[in-house]
């Protein structure tokens, strides 16, 4: 009875302690969705939200450009400056990627349990596409950043582009599969349940800032992108497991994309960081370039993983290329 009336107690306590993370959580959740709403609009695909910022001329008969942010981001990395660069020439849409952001996960929870947090680069190309759709954009130009450049390349293995960009993007396997514990274990059933309400509870702004730092390493953060990106809608519980099983089921999926490279016809532009070590460019635009045929490499030297951010100039360039290569210039 006493061993009984003790282990109740217990679990009455890490209960009780359960309860005031998740009110902490939910609160700073809330906050994040206030200080940093939707920018854009939301497009309805069936059942599923998807949230879109459209800038730039609004005509169906484009040229449209898609750009697709990276792990852990949302649109608004693309709204801080990037999108709003190229749509003086595009009619630009920057998208949130499924689960991320304000665009809705492809599944539900019940949809297949585990699995209901790691949609594939495929399924989420293949529902931006169908917002695409929505918003006229029937054959766009497609840019990826980091995650986001398989989602690129999925859309373009599957569905109608006029060409592809990808910057900083994973695009080839690993080796051995490494992958940082942080996603085994916010990806995983156990760890999906405890780790990410704490995170959203109780992260620092300095821990934030770190690893913001640790992202544009080597090269520094631009002013003003703290206070615009909202990284604090990244650390909510539903988005940090979303993320976290999205990167972990990654692997498999790139491994069989990969394989299909030397059938793909449109155009392609890669732009990669020399000193990306992130996404390695030896490892991930290094090889995909030559599996592609026609498939253009712009290495850059000294900077790191965010190349739309540190040398928009080369990135833009790569869009223009593209653009005159797929007949739209």
């Amino acid at each position: 009875m006493a061993v009984s009336l003790i282990t109740a107690l217990t679990l009455s306590a890490l209960a009780g302690g359960a309860a005031v993370v998740a009110r902490k959580a939910q609160v700073r959740e809330a906050s994040a969705a206030r200080d940093f709403p939707a920018e854009g609009q939301i497009i309805r695909v069936g059942d599923r939200r998807v949230h879109a910022v459209v800038q730039g001329p609004d005509n169906c008969g484009g040229p449209d450009l898609v750009l697709i942010h990276g792990a852990s981001g949302n649109a608004r990395d693309f709204t801080f400056g990037f999108a709003g660069r190229m749509a003086t020439e595009f009619r630009v849409i920057s998208f949130d990627r499924p689960g991320l952001g304000f665009t809705d996960r492809v599944h539900d929870a019940h949809d297949g349990a585990f699995a209901a947090g790691a949609e594939s680069p495929a399924e989420q190309a293949g529902l931006l596409r169908q917002a695409a759709q929505a918003l006229g954009a029937d054959r766009p130009l497609v840019l990826g950043h980091s995650y986001g450049g398989a989602v690129a390349l999925a859309w373009a293995l599957d569905h109608p582009v006029a060409g592809i960009v990808t910057v900083g993007g994973v695009s080839m396997p690993w080796p051995d599969a490494a992958l940082d514990r942080y996603y085994h274990i916010n990806g995983s059933r156990l760890g999906g349940a405890i780790v990410p309400p704490l995170i959203s509870a109780f992260a620092t702004g300095a821990q934030v800032d770190a690893a913001m730092a640790a992202i544009f390493a080597p090269d520094p953060v631009p002013p003003g992108y703290r206070a615009h990106v909202g990284a604090e809608l990244t650390i909510r519980r539903a988005t940090l497991r979303a993320n976290a099983r999205q990167v972990r089921a990654l692997y498999p999926h790139v491994v069989a994309m990969s394989a299909r490279y030397p059938g793909l016809t449109v155009p392609v532009e890669m732009v990669h960081g020399v000193a990306d070590a992130i996404v390695p460019l030896a490892i991930h635009s290094g090889p995909a370039s030559g599996l592609i045929a026609g498939a253009v490499l712009t290495a850059l030297p000294g900077v790191g993983h965010m190349p739309h951010h540190v040398a928009p100039v080369a990135v833009a360039d790569a869009i223009r290329r593209v653009a005159v290569r797929a007949g739209l210039r």
